[in-house]
């Protein structure tokens, strides 16, 4: 661990102070019923148990921002559904000091019966402020959230988004001391996603302390001052946003590999028999994890056919190995190609420029299909692992165009 940071903050500096929390779930069945609890415990049977949390400390400073990273099921939103006092800890304390406002759970605390207007005034109530002060800060709440046309009507009506916009604007508008935020960015539209990392900016700016759980590790590190990583309920590190949240992408990668491998389907009327790099210059064969240090690659596809199948589309796709995402994809159909019936033997090369992506490695899958995307022959995924390398320096995966001008 980079540091204790249950040592390194003053004691009348925290604005967080979590001390060795445990949280346990009572585990039970479907089938128990109360005869078999009671003969459970008569027997001496123990419960089974879940350990969410073991023996966690974090302390978050006035004014700090602090991201938490972690794979789901590590215990990041109990840990924050505790701070919360949502949760109860089955050992150990979380305090916090000066008012907290949370949003930790999509819709959490709106009744869906009443509209958005009524919720707005019920946090509001809820969080010991004033109507009279919520009243002031309503236009406010409802520009934020971009909700004009539809903050009269019943919430139960919607969507995931205008649910999660409508609640952190209430949460940070009702201007806390104290934000704790589960994975708002995953579920806004990007216009949302820039108002809200522009009111974190603020909070921060004003000395106000933010908990942030998200999987996006670009947002952690543009926004935390220090990130925790957290793993199977236990605390493995707290320090510089880089170095931690690079130990977690390291650690996503060695668990993933099982999910990442290879692995195909489609009724298989035609099937891809091969798929490998061929290196451009000598037309040599290559597999494995084959490294790109050059501006191109090229792909030798080979696959044979039950029976004819007329008018066949062959697509691509190259997603980035550490968070599964699609960089890029295509296939004939989009390129304007025309890949000779399916008939017997047959296959094809592509070559992709590779040289906007960012240094890493990257999957790449193929597809065979029907013209109308109704008929899956075969889809082979994962099929070769590529390992770019260069010098480029940038934020994101692929370094587009651009042009300055001052």
């Amino acid at each position: 661990m980079n540091e204790d940071p249950a040592t390194t903050i003053r004691d009348d500096d925290w604005a967080i102070d979590v001390s060795h929390v445990t949280k346990r779930f009572r585990l039970q069945g479907a089938s128990r019923s109360l005869k078999t609890a009671a003969l459970d415990l008569l027997r001496g049977r123990a419960a089974q148990t879940f350990t969410a949390l073991d023996d966690v400390s974090l302390r978050v400073r006035r004014g700090e921002t602090v991201g938490i990273v972690g794979a789901n099921g590590a215990g990041k939103s109990t840990l924050l559904s505790i701070i919360a006092g949502t949760l109860r800890a089955t050992s150990g304390t979380a305090r916090t000091r000066g008012s907290v406002s949370s949003l930790l759970e999509l819709g959490a605390g709106f009744h869906p019966d009443l509209t958005g207007r009524e919720n707005v005034m019920l946090y509001g109530a809820i969080m010991g402020i004033p109507r009279e002060t919520m009243r002031r800060r309503f236009d406010e709440i409802v520009d934020f959230a971009g909700l004009e046309e539809f903050i009269d009507q019943p919430v139960r009506f919607y969507s995931s988004g205008m649910y999660v916009r409508l609640g952190f604007s209430v949460a940070v508008q009702v201007d806390p001391d104290v934000l704790l935020v589960d994975e708002v960015l995953a579920v806004g539209d990007a216009d949302f996603q820039r108002k809200c990392l522009g009111k974190m900016d603020e909070f921060r700016a004003r000395g106000k302390s933010l908990l942030l759980i998200s999987h996006d590790i670009h947002t952690v590190r543009r926004v935390a001052d220090r990130v925790a990583y957290l793993a199977r309920g236990r605390m493995l590190d707290v320090g510089d946003p880089l170095l931690v949240s690079e130990a977690y992408m390291k650690d996503s990668v060695l668990e993933a590999d099982a999910a990442l491998a290879k692995h195909e389907w489609g009724n298989e009327e035609a099937k891809f028999e091969r798929a490998v790099v061929v290196d451009p210059a000598t037309g040599e064969e290559r597999e494995g994890v084959v490294e790109c240090a050059g501006r191109s690659v090229r792909f030798r596809l080979r696959w044979r056919a039950s029976r004819r199948l007329p008018d066949p589309v062959v697509g691509f796709s190259i997603a980035d190995r550490l968070s599964g995402r699609n960089v890029f994809g295509s296939n004939t159909q989009i390129a304007g190609v025309r890949v000779p019936d399916l008939d017997g033997e047959g296959g094809l090369e592509l070559e992709l420029d590779l040289s906007r992506l960012h240094a890493g490695e990257y999957l790449v899958s193929f597809s065979m299909h029907s013209a109308d995307h109704k008929t899956n022959y075969h889809r082979l995924e994962h099929a070769l692992r590529l390992k770019v390398v260069n010098d480029l320096w940038f934020d994101g995966l692929v370094s587009l165009p651009v042009e300055w001008t001052v």
